[in-house]
């Protein structure tokens, strides 16, 4: 019998007229010249010479893009009104930096701040959730249009509630903190000793970082971040380093991964180019090819400390049909108990909120969902 293709395949130019052969649900991929292509396409045509290369043939096997089973789509769907098991509270607009870049605008925005009953009713809910659902805890993100240590009772009474209502049902709950990274001693200690992880914007090197993480009074933040990962490194707190790169900083991409691995210790670094909202509407973007070069120089040498660096385009080892939450109910809240979709829209006066408010806090304990604006997020998935 001739050779059946059994794989999605994708064909990406490259240079010097060879090419990029991508099977992604068979987690492989090779560069060919343009004559393989030719055979595959033979192959897939089922032209008469299509399995004359028995080499290539055994070749295609192995890789299972020829004479495979049916392939595994990693496609998840969701129908109904949504029972999250894990919630992000919006916890405030404020912010004690005044980053160039900030997709938030923070502090030109109406200030918003979440009183402790609107992040209690959000843990209720998800609690119920688990308890209905058999799982066994609950995810609490605190995060915002701001920087959340800045509402720091409210965020300390939540973590402590969730604790006490999770132990009446046997449940855990595991909390993490995005942050600015400039924090006192006594919030540091309560972070460390309270929950299960932090994401800290960090731009590498400290000239880089101090261009566009300023603060109020225009200074750099720099020193104030790095004490922060020393801290986080002495006791072994878990965390991961978010850097953002304007168009300006690109050549610096490298350096600055190559300091952070030098300096700290982090469980995980991110390299993303700096959205261009809020702040940053109007400037030039850096999401170009002297991005991807400088990601890839970052790359490799992240890999010589043993390392991997990620970003959000170029997740090759992941197999999903979402980008991001905002297509899985993602259940955000903000400072008035509105249901967000995404962390980006966070104020009922922002611009996208028509389409990513999806809810409201109702009277009866719970929340309210408009089903057809959900179900639309819904649809945006990656098979979509």
């Amino acid at each position: 019998m001739p050779p059946r293709l059994s794989a999605e395949l994708f064909t990406v130019p490259l240079e010097d007229e060879t090419f990029l052969i991508y099977a992604p649900l068979r987690r492989a991929a090779f560069v060919a010249n343009a004559a393989a292509v030719n055979r595959i396409a033979d192959i897939r045509e089922q032209s008469p010479n299509s399995g004359d290369d028995a080499d290539w043939i055994e070749f295609l096997r192995q890789l299972e893009i020829v004479d495979a089973g049916e392939e595994e789509r990693p496609i998840t769907t969701f129908q109904g009104d949504p029972k999250p098991t894990s919630v992000t509270l919006f916890l405030t607009t404020a912010c004690n930096l005044r980053c160039t870049y900030c997709y938030a605008a923070a502090g030109d925005t109406p200030t918003r701040v979440m009183p402790p009953e609107v992040a209690k009713k959000g843990i209720d809910f998800v609690i119920r959730n688990a308890v209905e659902l058999g799982q066994p805890g609950i995810d609490i993100a605190l995060h915002g249009g701001g920087e959340p240590s800045v509402n720091w009772d409210t965020l300390t009474g939540a973590i402590d509630y969730a604790k006490e209502q999770t132990a009446k049902h046997g449940l855990t709950v595991n909390a993490a903190l995005a942050t600015n990274g400039v924090l006192p001693e006594h919030k540091l200690e309560w972070v460390i000793a309270n929950l299960h992880g932090a994401s800290v914007s960090f731009d590498g090197l400290p000239e880089v970082h101090d261009a566009n993480r300023v603060t109020l009074l225009g200074g750099g933040s720099a020193d104030r971040v790095a004490h922060t990962l020393r801290r986080f490194d002495a006791a072994g707190f878990p965390y991961g380093v978010r850097l953002t790169v304007t168009s300006e900083h690109i050549p610096k991409i490298e350096a600055s991964v190559r300091y952070v691995l030098t300096n700290f210790k982090p469980t995980r670094i991110q390299v993303e180019p700096a959205y261009q909202l809020g702040r940053w509407r109007d400037a030039p973007s850096a999401e170009t090819a002297g991005f991807i070069a400088g990601f890839r120089a970052a790359q490799a040498t992240a890999r010589s400390f043993g390392r991997e660096i990620d970003f959000s385009a170029a997740r090759v080892g992941s197999l999903s049909n979402h980008f991001c939450g905002v297509t899985q109910d993602s259940f955000c809240l903000t400072a008035e108990g509105e249901v967000s979709g995404c962390y980006e829209t966070f104020i009922v006066e922002n611009e996208n909120s028509p389409t990513f408010f999806y809810g409201h806090s109702d009277e009866a304990g719970g929340y309210k969902f408009n089903l057809p604006v959900l179900q639309n997020l819904r649809e945006q998935s990656v098979d979509r």
